[in-house]
């Protein structure tokens, strides 16, 4: 499902429980989704409630798309473990130079999301090649 404004609010329950999920702190959250502030505990409480949406911007309907894709290629990869889905994010990884996926996405903002995105779905990495594809 495509993020847009309209539909922010039904998505923000389900893009914070999957990143606490991850087990990434507020902090880790409000950088992987670009927010110009660090999250607080009692908007953590609104967004997983559904009482309260994300501040809807283009740049992060973007990094919720790279999110989704990034968790629905690990649940490939890994459809009966939901630990090592989260683990391969924690690791060294050798396409990284041995940076932790997760770094390289925190580091590297949206930059690094679509890089970890390519390495973990390789048909959506493919795609990007194809003449007249969008990211």
């Amino acid at each position: 499902m495509p993020v847009t404004e309209q539909n922010i609010l039904e998505i923000t329950p389900r893009i914070i429980a999957l990143l606490e999920g991850w087990s990434l702190s507020p902090e880790q959250i409000s950088t992987l989704l670009g927010l110009s502030e660090p999250l607080k505990s009692r908007q953590l409480r609104k967004f997983r409630s559904g009482s309260a949406a994300l501040p809807f911007s283009g740049e992060l309907a973007e990094r919720i798309e790279h999110i989704n894709g990034i968790t629905e290629a690990l649940q490939t990869t890994f459809p009966r473990n939901a630990e090592m889905r989260t683990l391969w994010l924690r690791q060294p990884h050798r396409r990284f130079q041995q940076a932790r996926p997760l770094a390289i996405m925190l580091d590297e903002g949206l930059e690094g999301l679509i890089r970890v995105r390519i390495e973990v779905d390789c048909a959506w990495g493919w795609s990007l090649s194809e003449p007249g594809s969008h990211s």
